[in-house]
């Protein structure tokens, strides 16, 4: 009885994937981090995560640091911004970066129904001038007390149930996204984990 309400549950997981919909993490330094917002990612449906890593080294995701999270969440790496918004363009993405400056708009002003990349940066610094100065528009997370950034695990949590109360209200997880024969790989693939 298990194995057939964990395999339902595979398939309506699948079923409710957001095909387009992603993340670019550049240079974050702290696993635990990275296995928040594949966390995160998960849970409103992100089929893959991109990371950009060009002054860090590329996390290592211990069974721990990742709990369950990075075996449903794909992950493309990237040495350059340049490429990963090459390849994210291709896809037919728009890229927004977070940025603190007061010029942003607020990520509750995007319009996060269509395809897009929510780029996140570094803990210390933020996101690259060339990540934010590449990407199709920025954005921030309004804040109103003394600190002036959430940790970057959190703003991503922010700014992805956004995306999800937006795309719930036009049905984005009503009907798949993936076609059947994408669906039934997947399924095959994710039963075997």
């Amino acid at each position: 009885m298990r194995t057939e309400r964990r395999l339902e549950k595979i398939r309506s997981v699948l079923r409710r994937r957001q095909t387009d919909l992603t993340v670019v993490l550049e240079n974050i330094h702290d696993p635990h981090n990275v296995s928040a917002i594949l966390r995160s990612a998960d849970a409103v449906g992100i089929m893959e995560v991109h990371l950009v890593y060009t002054t860090e080294e590329f996390p290592k995701m211990g069974r721990k640091s990742s709990a369950s999270a990075s075996k449903w969440v794909a992950r493309r790496k990237y040495r350059s911004v340049e490429d990963c918004y090459s390849t994210l363009r291709g896809e037919g993405f728009m890229i927004y970066a977070s940025q603190l400056d007061s010029q942003s708009p607020s990520v509750f002003d995007l319009d996060l129904k269509k395809k897009v990349a929510l780029v996140f940066g570094n803990e210390h610094s933020g996101v690259s001038d060339a990540a934010a100065e590449l990407a199709d528009g920025h954005f921030k997370i309004p804040m109103y007390g003394m600190i002036e950034s959430l940790n970057v695990s959190v703003a991503c949590a922010v700014a992805l149930y956004e995306a999800l109360r937006q795309r719930l209200g036009r049905g984005h997880y009503s009907k798949p996204k993936l076609n059947e024969p994408v669906l039934r790989s997947m399924f095959e693939e994710w039963s075997r984990k």
